[in-house]
């Protein structure tokens, strides 16, 4: 039995994806090992230090660079800066002896196979025996790395793709060899997705495995069908990113992210082990070469396809490799797609239309379909495992199986014959069997195709789907914003859905409601969803439109109502956790503070932002925040009640906003008896099991106690710190007169130092700021500028 956990881990090689592994690990708790090259020479300041290259500190100059280049890196490696206290860095000649306690041992060097094969030799000298190995490898043959390793080294190593960057992209692609134990397979897919939070597909040992494969597939076709069809850069980007369910950044901006380097790289390592006509598409076109030549590599060098000239974008022209201005497509198909609600219904809409727009993208999808059903069985088991790699590794919204479903099989089959296309034997078998469909649906489960039949897809348990449940249990009660829904085992779920899931009176009615139904007739509720965002706040168009119209009556009665909703929440006599994940801002923010408990996914990013449209938090956010500052102080300890008021000042006033969970912790929005989620599939799973937890703990409601406050000499101290922001230049004359009020509603108004007020007073001084504010014109003009440009005004 493969009873051992991983609690220590050590990657060799610190480059980018190695230094980006060790922080993925360091971010989920597991103390890692980094380890590197010993230098050959000195730098000028370790010469001017005195060092030689015996000295540790030079010997472990280049991990520990790697580790410092974490703080700095963007997108950001780290859930939290604290997390670097968990990477050590080393060297790959003094510390593989340190590999005698090490769970898990992960390479990342050099993608060349006899270096590889020199540092497996060393490591099986070295590990302890039942310890996993495996190598982060996109292209070499993992068996070929394994040969001549010992038994119980072959027994326990595997291939382990992560995708860069690791803390972000979902993908983790495990490619078993003929030696490695079952039970370790089985161990390291379940270890992927609980604890490591990631999307795990077993693929075969062929070159560049799955998503790689047929991603670069489909980036040299639309290379190819841009050249041939005589399409601009700035067009195939216009019409192959979100408008297909793809990833804004289309196919060459992409590109540019990536690095044409890479691109490179991986592109030859498939052309160098394929023949025929396929080894013909993997030849990467001539004015790719003189780009990669040129060092116009993309974003790290600059330049690429895109070429940024001041606020202007330029786009490279292939032909001549001159840069003009980006063109968008424009065709009737992209309108008409564009009306379509589905992301399968566009792709229908434009792959059968006759124009510019429709044939690009019919010639793009049916060879990289075909290309996706020819490899069946070659790089995986079955189209899920395809489909799977293709949405968590490339963020696609729907994989190659699942786009050829939406546009119907038998139909496009039949226009892939009229076009000379061949098609696979076995897709030409499934329609001749009457199955004309690769996956179907049968109350509320899938089923996917495989060899003559429909079999099931198999689901990680932890993973819950809202639809399905709906379908199968029913929904309790619903109404335009928000659903309650049973979830089973006793718990209910309320499930935000209006547009942006945006809080307005509709969702107050239903939090209201849900926590009746619960205290009556369930163990607890969580606030959840499944949708783009947790929440971004009130309904801002809403709420400007009143203010607009002067119905401040209606405005202060919607406060009223939604202060009142989240202190049901609050004190409901049975948990209530909410379950937020990425936008939860604002409103999202309020909801989650009164939980009982609040379990988010990793991915959370956390502020009340009021103060970008002219406001501060009207749905008791600044109260709220404020005494989770002070139930987080130890009992018993003195504390300086000043410094609580001016670091919940601080957050509101500058509109904070956490770059994930754990920063949402350390800015005090989550205490640390909430839970973190890695993986965001398992989130509603967590909280519902959170919920489970404190009802068998015999949860009891909360008690309403009174609140210190700083009062009148506090108020003097905030105000002291804005004006100092605002002769700075840092707050403009209303941002002043906004922190002003934030900080007269933190103090407790016109009281003295240290007295204890009620919620409900501090909720009125809440109420009373907030609509002396949305009255003020420079905040309605906030308002509006935030509604139709998507971002602050600062005036």
């Amino acid at each position: 039995m493969l009873s051992q956990l991983i609690k220590k881990a050590a990657v060799l090689g610190s480059g980018v994806m190695g230094s980006g592994i060790a922080a993925h690990l360091a971010n989920i708790g597991i103390p890692t090992l980094l380890l590197d090259i010993v230098p050959r020479e000195l730098t000028k300041e370790e010469e001017a230090k005195g060092l030689t290259l015996q000295d540790m500190q030079v010997r472990n100059r280049i991990s520990t660079q790697s580790i410092q280049k974490l703080l700095k890196q963007k997108p950001a490696p780290l859930t939290s800066k604290k997390n670097l206290a968990l990477i050590e860095a080393g060297n790959l000649e003094d510390d593989l002896v340190k590999l005698k306690d090490i769970d898990w041992v992960i390479e990342v060097v050099v993608e060349n196979l006899n270096v590889k094969k020199q540092i497996f030799d060393k490591v099986d000298q070295f590990r302890k025996p039942g310890s996993i190995i495996s190598s982060n490898t996109s292209g070499i043959s993992v068996e070929a790395m394994v040969e001549g390793r010992s038994e119980d080294f072959q027994k326990h190593f595997l291939g382990t793709h992560f995708f860069n960057p690791p803390r972000y992209l979902k993908l983790l692609e495990i490619i078993p060899t003929q030696y490695t134990d079952p039970e370790v397979l089985s161990f390291m897919k379940t270890f992927g997705e609980d604890v490591l939070g990631k999307g795990v597909v077993v693929a075969k040992d062929t070159p560049n495995f799955i998503a790689n494969r047929i991603g670069t597939y489909g980036l040299l076709m639309t290379v190819e069908e841009m050249l041939k069809g005589g399409y601009s850069v700035g067009e195939v980007d216009s019409i192959t990113g979100p408008l297909i369910g793809r990833a804004k950044s289309a196919t060459f901006r992409t590109l540019d992210v990536v690095g044409l380097d890479t691109f490179y790289h991986v592109a030859g390592n498939v052309y160098e082990k394929v023949n025929g006509k396929e080894k013909e598409v993997f030849e990467v076109p001539a004015f790719l070469k003189t780009m990669v030549e040129r060092g116009w590599l993309g974003s790290k060098s600059g330049q690429g396809f895109f070429l940024k000239k001041g606020k202007e974008i330029l786009e490279l022209d292939p032909n001549t490799l001159e840069y003009g201005p980006r063109k968008k497509l424009s065709a009737m198909s992209i309108e008409l797609a564009k009306q379509e609600k589905s992301t399968g219904s566009k792709m229908k809409a434009l792959v059968y239309a006759d124009d510019r727009a429709g044939q690009f993208l019919w010639n793009t999808f049916a060879q990289s379909a075909i290309y996706s059903a020819q490899l069946l069985g070659e790089i995986a088991d079955d189209i899920v495992a395809v489909d799977r790699a293709m949405k968590w590794g490339f963020g696609w919204e729907m994989g190659p199986f699942e786009s050829w479903d939406a546009i119907g099989v038998e139909k496009s089959v039949q226009k892939m014959k009229d076009s000379g296309l061949e098609i696979p034997g076995w897709v030409t078998d499934m329609l001749g069997k009457g199955f004309t469909s690769f996956y179907k649906e049968d109350d509320g489960d899938l089923y996917f195709y495989n060899k003559g039949e429909y079999k099931l897809v198999e689901i990680n348990p932890k993973v819950m789907d809202l639809k399905k449940m709906k379908k199968q249990k029913g929904v309790i009660k619903k109404n335009s914003g928000a659903s309650l829904i049973d979830i089973g085992d006793g718990v209910a779920l309320l499930e935000f859905h209006s547009p942006n899931n945006a809080l307005g009176l509709d969702t107050i009615q239903m939090i209201n409601f849900a926590v009746d139904e619960v205290e009556k007739n369930y163990k607890g509720l969580v606030i959840g969803n499944q949708g783009k965002n947790f929440c971004v706040g009130a309904n801002l168009a809403m709420m400007l439109m009143e203010a607009q119209d002067d119905n401040y009556d209606e405005l202060d009665m919607v406060i009223r109502q939604l202060h009142k909703a989240m202190l049901r929440v609050k004190y409901s006599s049975k948990p209530v956790v909410a379950a937020p994940f990425s936008m939860t801002l604002g409103g999202g923010a309020e909801v989650c503070l009164p939980a009982a408990h609040i379990q988010a996914s990793s991915e959370t990013y956390m502020g009340l932002v009021e103060v970008g449209v002219g406001l501060l938090p009207g749905g008791g956010g600044n109260k709220e925040l404020y005494m989770k500052h002070l139930e987080n102080l130890p009992n018993g300890v003195q504390f300086d009640l000043q410094a609580v008021a001016n670091k919940v000042f601080e957050t509101i006033a500058t509109a904070k906003v956490s770059t994930s969970a754990e920063e949402a912790r350390e800015n005090n929005f989550l205490d640390l008896t909430d839970g973190i989620s890695f993986n965001g599939d398992h989130l509603l799973y967590d909280a519902k099991q959170a919920v489970l937890a404190l009802h068998e703990k015999g949860y009891k409601a909360k008690v309403r106690r009174k609140v210190p406050v700083t009062g009148e000499p506090g108020y003097a101290t905030l105000l002291l710190g804005a004006e100092g922001m605002r002769l700075s230049g840092y707050l403009s004359e209303h941002d002043m007169k906004i922190a002003k009020k934030i900080a007269y509603v933190i103090a407790g108004g016109k009281v003295p130092y240290g007295t204890e007020v009620d919620e409900q007073y501090l909720l009125d001084l809440e109420r009373e700021a907030f609509l002396s504010l949305i009255r003020e014109p420079k905040t309605q003009q906030r308002m509006q500028h935030m509604l139709l440009k998507g971002k602050p005004l600062r005036n």
